[in-house]
């Protein structure tokens, strides 16, 4: 499997001929959705998904069954729900949103774990039952500390890992992250540049 981070938390999957594009949010480039057989969108926010460039595209985006996303038609998920888009087997986990501040925000997100190698947690740090290959860790947001990014890498202990959720970084700060991460968890992580792809 063909993996390419764009950016923020746009992530492009590929496999014999088949894409899944995971979280194309008005940050990412365009060009991640080029042949595009299906989208997955965590949750409702506008940085995870571009409603206008997903409504024209016309391809199945699936979702979380309670997530409010007006102008989009999609197809509802729940946690715990299998099924397959664009050919690769999706298990749906989690359910919330991580808090920011006083609760807020409370909207619906499920991670991805595709083809029980792949792990997208969204906005959430949950942790899946199932032993994950590749885990993509977000690296900031309002939500979170550098530590608990670094305990969920332990926590989940994939094979590898690779930084999402990080355009909100500057390049000292994220050189400052990636540190971290590289130097505190024991699970092959590495940084991936938006287009760049392993």
């Amino acid at each position: 499997m063909r993996i390419t981070k764009y950016t923020h938390a746009c992530v492009r999957l590929e496999h014999e001929g088949r894409v899944l594009v995971i979280d194309p949010g008005t940050w990412s480039e365009p060009r991640a959705l080029t042949g595009a057989d299906a989208v997955l969108v965590t949750h409702e926010h506008a940085d995870h998904v571009d409603v206008l460039r997903l409504a024209g595209l016309g391809v199945p985006v699936h979702a979380p069954a309670d997530a409010d996303i007006a102008g989009l038609r999609v197809t509802g998920v729940s946690s715990g729900e299998e099924f397959t888009a664009a050919g690769f087997r999706v298990r749906a986990v989690g359910g919330r949103h991580a808090f920011i501040y006083g609760g807020q925000p409370d909207c619906p997100n499920l991670g991805f774990v595709i083809d029980e190698a792949v792990y997208h947690p969204g906005d959430s740090l949950h942790v899946p039952e199932q032993p994950i290959e590749t885990l993509l860790v977000p690296a900031q947001g309002s939500w979170m500390r550098t530590a608990e990014a670094i305990d969920f890498v332990k926590a989940v202990a994939p094979r590898r890992a690779f930084a999402i959720h990080d355009a909100q970084i500057n390049d000292r700060g994220l050189s400052s992250v990636n540190g971290w991460l590289a130097q505190e968890t024991d699970h092959g992580y590495r940084y991936l540049a938006p287009g760049e792809s392993l």
